[in-house]
């Protein structure tokens, strides 16, 4: 049942999560998805993998539609994407249509540092909310291990004679751990004398940045996970060709460690709705989007698949439908841009303590920034649907300035109280949705082809997505897009690390900037995931904790509840 629109008092997310009437998840499998329980393999009464075995069984069945879900820039306002696309999926199930929810796994590093945990929140979440935040499955720490354990064998293996010729200069492949931690980003390794091996410099990235992580969320089973694990290339020799996993004999190994990860999660909407909670790459460090497994699987037992990309539009939905839908086959249906009024505000200039008022001049100046999305979106010829995630304090006046405007912009906006009202709150957007795909067939394309050369795939991405006039770089970073581009990796698409909460490179610039110029730092070749990261700014692949990390407040009460997490 969904939650009446009235509630006698508000709770935080993790009192609402607690209180949840779930049912056992293997009746979510079979009843809601026609799942036998033998396919299942259930972790606890409330979260289950879903078998490979089934999963590949699947595949003459025809595809449903896909509905993604993304957002303007985000602000410390906040925007509620995932609540949104929990809330979609949960209205699109209560106005008749089978409908599964395709989510990322949240990373304990933002969950621990200032963006809290990733399942929804209000009435439109996922549970078990504690389980998903922490530990869940236990899909991270294979990947963190897997990650490690190629270093380790790297490092190994130049210990013990190095057959594969790698220079120690030149070794690429850096460790993992799942937290945010500076301190970790540049280290010295191997110190102590001969017998642990040879110093050199190295450093740490956070693990939803692995390019392991990349793997698990592109391929398409194990037999793809194990072929791409070996494609890593691992450092270079002295002449600068490249070293592959497969050269330390690593892939079989982490194959193994991944292999029961590989299986989607199966959890419940706070409405026993069935969700998938797969994978969890960062869109402004990595490519920000579930597994395509799940995604695939979800388009074989449902009517609608509702998924996510990370961040803002300029990140995840442009990395979704570059990267994750060309490598994958997939071409979305509708797309469906989360935007606020607060937000909003604060992109026309308003401080965070005053958006509380009612403010048109700065709304207006504000919505440049969905107009900038909406046209991005425009661009790879899929059907846009505006969702005005509700406020209490948003007035009546502001709802009506970004509808019309919106409506100006050849845009439908729709007003979702799903946050306070479950699926109920979301049954406009979802008719409006439902609509737009019956009425507005999706023409998508790729925002480029995979012949264009490698520099002018990001100059594209910068001035066609982020308004740039152009990228540069020093002399050693466009020799090494010269050496990527002659050594056979021309055709890769790029996976852009920059700041989410601009347009720019310069996360204080709110709106929608134009004319700037975007730094291109470092350029890392993912050979297994196929495609180049380009590392732009000062955008770090192993984040910080801020001055008032979450952690401080996160707790276990004197009955053992955990306190604190949201």
């Amino acid at each position: 049942m969904a939650p009446s629109t009235q509630h006698a008092q508000p709770k935080s997310d993790i009192d609402i999560a607690r209180v949840a009437d779930k049912e056992p998840i293997l009746d979510i499998g079979q009843k809601r998805l026609g799942i036998a329980p033998e396919h299942l393999v259930p972790y606890g009464h409330d979260k289950a993998k879903i078998s490979l075995d089934y999963i590949s069984s699947l595949e003459d069945k025809p595809d449903s539609k896909l509905i993604l879900v993304t957002a303007i820039s985000p602000t410390p306002a906040g925007e509620g994407k995932t609540t949104t696309t929990v809330g979609l999926g949960d209205g699109l199930n209560r106005i008749g249509k089978d409908t599964l929810i395709c989510l990322r796994e949240p990373s304990l590093g933002p969950c621990f540092g200032l963006k809290g945990g990733a399942a929804g929140g209000g009435y439109a979440q996922v549970v078990p909310m504690e389980e998903i935040n922490l530990h869940f499955t236990g899909d991270f720490h294979a990947i963190g291990a897997a990650n490690n354990l190629l270093a380790a064998m790297v490092d190994n293996h130049i210990y013990w004679g190095n057959e594969a010729e790698i220079d120690p200069r030149r070794v690429s492949w850096r460790r993992v751990v799942d937290m945010n931690d500076r301190a970790l980003r540049s280290i010295v390794s191997s110190l102590g004398g001969v017998a642990n091996g040879f110093p050199r410099e190295d450093g740490f990235d956070i693990t939803v940045a692995s390019e392991v992580m990349a793997i698990f969320c592109l391929a398409n089973d194990l037999e793809d996970l194990r072929a791409r694990l070996g494609n890593i290339v691992i450092g270079y020799k002295r002449d600068r060709t490249p070293v592959r996993a497969r050269e330390v004999s690593a892939e079989g190994a982490m194959t193994t460690l991944l292999k029961d990860a590989l299986a989607p999660n199966l959890v419940q909407t706070l409405e026993n709705n069935p969700a998938l909670v797969h994978g969890g790459p960062f869109a402004n460090i990595a490519h920000g989007c579930n597994s395509v497994i799940a995604t695939k699987a979800a388009l074989k037992i449902s009517d609608y698949v509702v998924t996510e990309a990370g961040f803002g539009a300029d990140l995840g939905a442009e990395k979704f439908l570059d990267i994750k839908c060309r490598k994958a086959g997939l071409a979305p249906d509708c797309v469906v841009l989360v935007a606020t009024i607060r937000a909003l505000k604060m992109h026309g200039g308003v401080a965070k303590g005053d958006l509380g008022k009612e403010n048109l001049a700065a709304l207006e100046t504000g919505m440049a920034n969905l107009e900038r999305h909406l046209g991005n979106i425009a661009k790879y010829g899929v059907p846009v649907v505006v969702a005005v995630n509700r406020f209490s304090a948003d007035t009546e006046a502001e709802r009506n300035l970004v509808i019309e405007r919106c409506k100006a912009l050849g845009a439908v906006a729709v007003e979702s109280d799903h946050w306070a009202s479950g699926g109920e709150g979301a049954e406009d957007l979802a008719r409006q949705v439902v609509e737009t795909i019956d009425n507005q067939p999706s023409n998508f394309k790729t925002l480029y082809e995979d012949s264009m050369p490698l520099w002018d795939k990001v100059r594209t991405v910068a001035q066609e997505i982020y308004g740039a006039d152009d990228i540069i770089a020093d002399k050693k970073v466009r020799g090494q897009f010269k050496d990527l581009q002659d050594g056979g990796f021309g055709h890769f698409p790029v996976c852009i690390a920059k700041t989410q909460y601009s347009f720019s490179t310069d996360p204080n610039l709110k709106g929608a900037p134009s004319g700037h110029v975007v730094p291109i730092r470092e350029v890392r070749v993912s050979a297994g995931a196929e495609f180049l990261v380009v590392v732009c700014g000062d955008i770090m692949t192993m984040p910080g904790l801020p001055r008032k990390p979450a952690a401080n407040s996160i707790n276990v009460d004197d009955s053992g509840n955990i306190v604190g997490l949201f």
